[in-house]
């Protein structure tokens, strides 16, 4: 019997229990996978609390991300073989020792890639490929803010948007978090307990403001990043982990400087199955290339997935997070 993470109510960590779950076998399109390792995310949380609501209601297994070896495969599967090595971003439930998945949203990791490292990278990684590929095309010219700079997404952009020439500024909350975002591809690291981010912002860029915030904290960190951009920049959202921004008047972007905003999500970047494939085989190539590098910076066995959220909204994490089976 597989063992799964259900969530029968929304609420805090403690809504996060391990069952034993039964599991049939797959489906057409589908395939089943033994999982090796499981990445945390903070869109868990969100879903957890129910700011996003799970397609299947109550109960549910959270998770979008992890990678495992394949056991079975379903009618109709052409492109995946028992014993292949997948991973995945966007395929709910993923808190799971086994589960079966649509082979749609999987892909094969390449055999210079350990299991570990591509369910670490898989959602944080094709974040950071899209935002700084697609959403805005980062490169020599471009001045960048990314708060928090120390997080899982954060330390994969700082590298990846240095090796595109960009100038990198971040923000971070802790001396220590400065540091090692300094260290993964960040020319400048504001700490936002010590220094005013705007402020610091003006003097890094001559009064000019950066090309393109990207901001995934939220309530904590708007307006104030708007104040950060130049003239016709992009204020890119992709996440609340302070809390959503509340409703505002469009005309703000008006008055900031003709603004454009957005908020984009993964999915729907990754929606077709060429889409997907670029995507991830983007990131593998600079993974590969060592362009970027992917640090587990904490690991908790899948049954303490309580305790992994709790010390993740608390902020005392740093990078990436793994959940083993």
């Amino acid at each position: 019997m597989a063992q799964a993470i259900v969530v029968r109510e929304l609420g805090g960590p403690e809504v996060l229990k391990m069952e034993g779950v039964t599991l049939a076998p797959p489906g057409p399109g589908e395939v089943q996978i033994r999982q090796v390792a499981i990445g945390l995310n903070f869109i868990d949380v969100y879903f957890r609390t129910g700011l996003y609501k799970s397609a299947k209601g109550l109960p549910f297994i959270p998770g979008k991300e992890g990678a495992g070896i394949v056991t079975a495969v379903g009618d109709g599967v052409g492109h995946f073989s028992v014993g292949d090595r997948v991973a995945y971003a966007s395929a709910d439930g993923a808190y799971a020792s086994e589960r079966n998945v649509e082979a749609s949203q999987l892909v094969k990791v390449p055999d210079g890639i350990s299991l570990e490292t591509a369910a670490a990278m898989m959602l944080k990684g094709m974040t950071a490929q899209y935002l700084l590929n697609q959403t805005f095309q980062v490169g020599p010219e471009t001045v960048l803010l990314f708060h928090a700079a120390a997080g899982g997404v954060g330390l994969i952009a700082g590298q990846w948007a240095k090796a595109l020439g960009a100038t990198v500024i971040g923000t971070a909350g802790s001396q220590e978090k400065v540091e090692l975002a300094l260290a993964h591809g960040y020319d400048h690291v504001i700490n936002y307990n010590t220094d005013n981010f705007v402020d610091r912002v003006k003097e890094l860029t001559a009064g000019r403001g950066v090309d393109v915030v990207y901001d995934s904290v939220g309530r904590d960190t708007f307006p104030a990043s708007l104040d950060c951009i130049r003239p016709r920049g992009l204020w890119v959202s992709f996440g609340n982990s302070s809390g959503p921004v509340d409703a505002f008047n469009i005309g703000i972007l008006a008055q900031k400087g003709s603004l454009f905003a957005t908020r984009p999500t993964l999915f729907s970047y990754v929606a077709s199955r060429p889409a997907l494939e670029a995507c991830a085989n983007s990131l593998f190539d600079v993974v590969q290339g060592n362009k970027v590098r992917i640090n587990i910076n904490q690991t908790y066995p899948l049954a303490e997935a309580g305790r992994a959220h709790t010390d993740l909204e608390s902020r005392r994490t740093s990078g990436t997070t793994l959940l083993i089976p």
